[in-house]
């Protein structure tokens, strides 16, 4: 559920009132929890990617997978590793990393790891790829682009850069729509 931090209060006894502002119809779930202990989380909105945009990055896959006569698994993954922002490096036993690997991927095809770099103390620095099921705006725009650029090289058509943008942008509009 989307909402909006709009209030804060430090109470004399230390304890803190936070208001939330909610865009959804909450009034049933609050009268099933007033007054009962609750868990929150509360954390920051990213824009998500568009269907659209996400749509196009399947089509130029399956184009380029096909001039270049490679599995389309294998032109998304490597497209995913070749752009910045969607990885991260952790540190690990190096026994643990087939059970990782094993975990970590069965949660989507762009989810993949690479061992970085592996000691004699048998730890290992393993780089860990978030699939483009996570992306925000600005993550699914480079991955767009980068496979733009490989389908362009490969003389496959493209579309312009105007609606690319255009394509990346709907989703953001339509959810500043929405908050308004």
């Amino acid at each position: 559920m989307e909402a909006m931090l709009t209030g804060f209060t430090l109470n004399v006894d230390r304890t803190q009132n936070i208001t939330v502002t909610v865009t959804g119809d909450f009034r049933e779930q609050y009268e099933e929890l007033k007054n009962a202990p609750v868990e929150i989380t509360i954390k920051k909105a990213v824009k998500h990617r568009s269907m659209e945009a996400n749509r196009y990055c399947w089509v130029l896959v399956d184009q380029i997978a096909a001039k270049q006569h490679l599995k389309k698994s294998e032109v998304y993954r490597n497209a995913i590793r070749d752009i910045g922002g969607v990885s991260q490096d952790m540190l690990m036993k190096s026994a643990a990393v087939p059970v990782f690997r094993q975990i970590w991927e069965k949660q989507g095809l762009g989810n993949q790891i690479e061992v970085i770099d592996e000691d004699e103390m048998g730890w290992a620095t393993v780089r860990v790829y978030y699939g483009s099921s996570t992306y925000d705006t600005a993550q699914m725009s480079a991955l767009l682009d980068s496979l733009i650029q490989d389908a362009e090289a490969l003389g496959i058509p493209t579309i312009t850069s105007k609606e690319e943008e255009r394509m990346i942008g709907k989703w953001a509009r339509k959810k500043e729509q929405t908050d308004e």
